[in-house]
């Protein structure tokens, strides 16, 4: 089987560390997103993010018929990036997250306790990224507290109404956004995870398609306020931000849809 690959963008903002103040770190998953598509689309925002630092492919699939095969879902990804770990060890098989396997920490548990002086924070559309992945307040994670979260909009039907053409999650996404760009100008959280869906809801429903490619373009926006932030708190606080942008899982190649493979 063909192996569909996702995008990743690591860059380090490291112009003189030893005259900087403050290291922080921003994670940001954006959901069901090809590389291919990311290649071929006019994304200016990721453009100069990766030319800071750089650009590779990469899977989280693991080893097909291997030790490590791994479902390409939303969620075990999400778990696959958080804990380095193939599921055949953080035991997240799918978007229930039944049973998560504590014992495989996430980098928020290692960094709360080696920096429990340092905050942390997530802004995401789904909840359960913090209450089930990194497993806030449970005794199986050490009742790890995150110092601040933004999160459960998708529950909010009143504020949110749910839409056939799911558009109300693209709003969410940018409640998700501003909020998170606001709280790192005011705040700069050491460690942070950004998690944005409606890609994802486009690519399943639309495949290959404008209306995809629409939605991979407003998340470059959306991608570019977070850096504008960044930059701003570079520039005024002499703080040094690593970004990592990375995807869950990729597509079909003959379609666009479904989950890759």
């Amino acid at each position: 089987m063909k192996q569909y690959f996702l995008f990743l963008i690591l860059i380090s903002c490291c112009t003189c560390a030893l005259a900087q103040s403050g290291k922080k770190a921003i994670f940001v998953i954006v959901d069901g997103i090809s590389a291919d598509v990311i290649e071929k689309l006019n994304t200016p925002a990721l453009d100069a993010i990766a030319k800071e630092g750089g650009y590779a492919r990469a899977h989280v699939g693991g080893e097909k018929g291997g030790y490590s095969e791994t479902p390409t879902i939303s969620a075990v990804g999400y778990n696959s990036l958080l804990t380095a770990t193939w599921v055949n060890k953080h035991n997240v098989w799918d978007n229930d997250i039944a049973a998560p396997n504590y014992n495989y920490r996430t980098i928020f548990r290692f960094f709360e306790t080696q920096y429990p002086q340092k905050k942390t924070a997530i802004f995401s559309s789904w909840e359960d990224n913090r209450t089930k992945l990194v497993g806030e307040s449970l005794p199986a994670t050490g009742n790890i507290k995150l110092d601040y979260h933004f999160d459960g909009l998708e529950l909010d039907t009143v504020n949110y109404p749910h839409d056939k053409g799911r558009d109300f999650m693209h709003r969410i996404d940018e409640a998700v956004v501003n909020n998170a760009v606001d709280h790192i100008k005011n705040e700069a959280p050491d460690l942070s995870w950004v998690y944005l869906e409606y890609t994802d809801d486009m690519g399943h429903m639309y495949g290959d398609s404008k209306q995809f490619y629409k939605a991979v373009t407003m998340m470059d926006d959306q991608i570019g306020r977070l850096w504008q932030a960044i930059q701003y708190r570079e520039q005024n606080f002499k703080e040094d931000w690593v970004v990592y942008i990375t995807t869950d899982h990729g597509r079909d190649a003959q379609t666009g849809k479904h989950h890759g493979g």
